[in-house]
Formats: C-alpha cells, sequence, structure tokens
C-alpha cells in the first residue's frame, strides 16, 4: 500500500487533535494509503521531543523549514499560529508537499491570495482545517439542504460564544495579539461560522458590523497551552489587546437569504457554543456543537398540529461517516471531526482530486473578514467582492 508521509508543525492544542486523528483514522476507516506519523515539528527541543514520544511521531525537529526540505516528507500539516502560515505554507508549496493548514488561512486576505496562488502554480492538494463540516450532523445538513428539503432559504443565524477570557487577569495569550492571530473572536470563532454559512446556504455579498475589545490591557503570560495560560499577580508586567473580544454582523447573501452573526470570548456561561439555525420555504435546521450528536428539524409539512422542530440523532450508519463507527445511538466526539478530515484528504491525494474545504475556502472566509473590519471602522455597509 502506497504511504503518505506526514510531518507536522504544533504540538500543543491542534497538534495533539491532528496527531491523534493521525493515529486513529487507518483504524476505522478502511484508506487507499498508509499515513506515516513522520516528524513532529516545535521551537521548544525539550516540549518537542516529549510531544513526539507521546503522540507517537517517529523523530522530531526543531526548526520547520527542515521539515519542509525532508525528502522524506510528503504532507505538511500547519497547526502552529497564524502569523506563520504564510511562510511555511509558501515553503512547502515551492518543495511539492501537500499541505494541510488550519484556520484562519493567513493573517490577511492578500497573503491568504499569495499562499492560494502558490499552492496552485505548485500543483499541491491543499485543504484548510474547518473541521466542524465533519461533524456527522452537520455534513447531513449539507444533505438535506442539497435534497431541497428546506427549501428557498430565507434566514441564515449563526452564533459562536465562548467565555474563557471574561476575567480581566487572564493572560494576554497570542490570539489575543493582532500579529499573531490577525483577528479576535471574528477570525478565531467567526471564521467557523462563516465557512459554515457560505457551505450551507451560499457567498456572502455584503455586511454590516460592530465589534468591542472590553479588556484593553491583560497580564503577560508565563506559559501557555491550548486554551488555558498562566500568568499576572500584583506586579505582574501589562500588554495591549489589539484584536476584538465580540464581534456581530448582519450579511445578505447572493441568493437573497439575510444573516445574522455573533463571535465573542465574552459570553459569560457559554464554554464552546457553536450554534446556527437555518429558515427556509419548507422547513427549518438548527445545530449546537455542544450536542453535536443532534440535528433539530422542522418541516412545515407535517400536518396542522404535529409541526414542530425534532431532533435527528446522526449516529445511524446511513448518517455521513457513522458506517465506520458504533451501533446507533452511541455518540462520537470532537476528536472525530479530525479524523474525518484527514480521511477525505488521504483519499482525495490518492484519488487525484481536491480536497473541500481548500484554501479557495480560506481566502473567500478571509474577504468576509477583512469586510467586516473595514464596515466596523466606516460604520456602513460593505461589498464583499
Amino acid at each position: 500500500m502506497q504511504q503518505l508521509r506526514i510531518g507536522l508543525v504544533g504540538y500543543k492544542f491542534m497538534g495533539k487533535a491532528h496527531s491523534h486523528a493521525y493515529k486513529d483514522v487507518g483504524m476505522f476507516f478502511d484508506l487507499p494509503v498508509e499515513p506515516v506519523m513522520q516528524a513532529i515539528c516545535g521551537r521548544d527541543e525539550d516540549w518537542v521531543k516529549r510531544s513526539a514520544q507521546k503522540f507517537g511521531w517517529a523523530s522530531y525537529e526543531t526548526d520547520w523549514r527542515k521539515l519542509v526540505q525532508r525528502d522524506d516528507i510528503d504532507v505538511i500539516d500547519v497547526t502552529a499560529p497564524s502569523n506563520v502560515h504564510k511562510e511555511i505554507v509558501l515553503a512547502a508549496a515551492e518543495a511539492g508537499k501537500h499541505i494541510f493548514c488550519e484556520k484562519p488561512l493567513a493573517l490577511t486576505l492578500a497573503d491568504a491570495k499569495e499562499m492560494l496562488e502558490a499552492v496552485t502554480k505548485a500543483g499541491v492538494k491543499h485543504m484548510i482545517g474547518f473541521n466542524y463540516r465533519r461533524a456527522p450532523a452537520l455534513s447531513l445538513a449539507k444533505r438535506m439542504v442539497e435534497e431541497g428539503r428546506l427549501g428557498k432559504i430565507y434566514h441564515f443565524r449563526g452564533q459562536y460564544l465562548q467565555d474563557f477570557v471574561v476575567d480581566p487577569n487572564f493572560p494576554l495569550v497570542w490570539r489575543l495579539r493582532r500579529d499573531i492571530a490577525g483577528s479576535g473572536s471574528l477570525g478565531d470563532l467567526g471564521a467557523h461560522t462563516i465557512d459554515i454559512a457560505r457551505w450551507l446556504v451560499g457567498e456572502i455579498a455584503e455586511v454590516v458590523g460592530m465589534s468591542e475589545t472590553f479588556i484593553k490591557e491583560r497580564p503577560l503570560p508565563t506559559s501557555m497551552e491550548g486554551l488555558s495560560a498562566t500568568g499576572g499577580g500584583e506586579n505582574a508586567e501589562m500588554g495591549e489587546v489589539t484584536v476584538d473580544d465580540g464581534t456581530a454582523f448582519l450579511a445578505r447573501f447572493a441568493n437573497g437569504a439575510m444573516g445574522t452573526f455573533e463571535a465573542t470570548r465574552f459570553a459569560t456561561g457559554h464554554d464552546n457554543t457553536n450554534w446556527f439555525e437555518i429558515n427556509g420555504s419548507k422547513g427549518a435546521i438548527r445545530f449546537n456543537f455542544e450536542r453535536m450528536n443532534e440535528l433539530e428539524y422542522y418541516n412545515r409539512e407535517d400536518e396542522d398540529g404535529y409541526r414542530g422542530f425534532r431532533v435527528i440523532q446522526a449516529t445511524h450508519p446511513s448518517h455521513p461517516y457513522m458506517e465506520a463507527w458504533w451501533p446507533a445511538g452511541h455518540i462520537i466526539g470532537y476528536e472525530h471531526t479530525f479524523i474525518h478530515e484527514m480521511k477525505d484528504f488521504f483519499e482525495c491525494i490518492v484519488e487525484d482530486r481536491m480536497p473541500e474545504p481548500n484554501f479557495v475556502d480560506g481566502v473567500e472566509c478571509q474577504r468576509v473578514i477583512e469586510a467586516v473590519e473595514k464596515s466596523v471602522v466606516e460604520r456602513t455597509w460593505v461589498q464583499v467582492k
């Protein structure tokens, strides 16, 4: 069987999620290729060495440039912070590697376009990490929209709500710095909602938005991992928060549907509420990732007195991806979305098909983000294209 040898850049939150996916994907899905966990890369040698041993990687590097140039690597997987996405992707494309890159694709639309041009010119396969598409319930929603079960789409409303930085003494992690993250709640959380909306409803034509940074300064961190960090204290050095804490915007879709979007890290009481609802002429659906195995469906064709949202447990073998997992009603979790991503990515490489979502979707998402940011500054509607 053909092998695909993987080089992973990053070893913390996303690096662990991707490593887990690589280890398990071949156990549950019959792949046309054997994924090989060849090397993991990170700047802290002690930490990346321990991560390589713990996660199951054959080797490690402390310089991504060496990783990209290795002859025994076929795929470069980028889970590092957003400010290094561009240079790693450009180098990987030049080296002829297939590329998986976490979202957001880049710090700016211009950088995202340059990355898309590079992978297109190189002729390599490319995929972006909008993993929520791979929740079976959300993939079922896509099928239902395509089958016309909702009819003409009138409304999309989506929220991505977290509260992990409500404490003003929470340290200034990299996600709160524009020079590293590119954007705050809008680019980190809202990007997922934008992608879901584009995938299920269509392209966004124009937007008008508002945003706020509630805590302007925070203590500098002493350590960071995932969404946790340490630092602070009475005499802690402070740093400026340079991204939005919360952003909301209205949108008009090119097909005439209306959209409302909200992304915030200050929604007290919400750990990870990734929620949306779509209303159409024939029915409606709604989804909340905190109940990721469930899709709610309303059918206007039900007889009077019996209409109402009903819960579809998207765990039956007939639902997307679920034929590989457990008997119906035996739920799966967050980590499985990454397994499904890698399954699709590997199949596309072997079958010479372009994966979805890919860098085109990354560019279009970035285009919406920058239009919203421009609208916030100009306090007016902004055309996306």
